[in-house]
């Protein structure tokens, strides 16, 4: 009789416990499912509004790539090199989003406002972009501070008044070394990464006799 009940107790703790494993993988695909769609929200979000933004420089052919989304192949050329990433408008904008999403998206917004100073060539608007950007970036409590050293920090502080194109030279290195280094290699294990990088499935018809 103990032995009867021990079994059903048994096959009823294996159920629960296969209920619970289908459960947990039905959760788990949900969530997956969720934070897609939230990455492809925000994605839309600074692909609408990247036309009034400063935008990354296209190191090999001098203009910026194609809006739109990359085949498997051209997601996978991200993965090359950060520079390839950044080239590319939509690989630019899914960083952004990635960034904003580990609430670090102030490096991003550095390193392109500093890409736009470089190309200023008016000098009145050199030194008001430079106040501008040491006022949003650089400054003690600045809206979006990014993290360098107090001796960098010193340094653009001094070169204010007489701006010059590299006077943000030194901190803009630090933060795409640290971009590269830290958040492009999360970025790349990604879901929303692995799944740009996924091919369609072609499901092939059955032949006929």
């Amino acid at each position: 009789m103990q032995s009867a009940m021990f079994l059903a107790f048994q096959h009823s703790q294996m159920e629960r416990s296969a209920s619970n494993c289908q459960s947990h993988e039905e959760k788990k695909g949900k969530m997956k499912k969720t934070l897609i769609k939230d990455w492809k929200s925000r994605l839309s979000y600074f692909l609408q509004n990247s036309s009034g933004s400063p935008k990354a420089k296209d190191y090999n052919k001098g203009q910026q790539k194609a809006c739109f989304r990359p085949s498997p192949e051209e997601a996978q050329l991200w993965s090359d090199a950060f520079d390839e990433l950044l080239a590319n408008k939509y690989g630019l904008a899914a960083f952004r989003a990635f960034l904003k999403s580990e609430f670090c998206e102030e490096n991003i917004d550095f390193w392109l406002a500093c890409e736009d100073f470089k190309k200023t060539k008016c000098p009145q608007k050199l030194t008001s972009k430079a106040k501008k950007i040491y006022s949003d970036f650089i400054e003690k409590e600045a809206p979006k501070e990014i993290n360098i050293d107090f001796q960098t920090k010193n340094s653009i502080a001094q070169n204010l008044q007489e701006a010059t194109h590299t006077c943000f030279s030194a901190a803009q290195k630090r933060v795409y070394s640290l971009m590269e280094n830290n958040a492009y290699p999360r970025f790349l294990e990604s879901e929303f990464y692995q799944e740009l990088c996924k091919k369609p499935q072609i499901s092939r018809e059955p032949q006929g006799t």
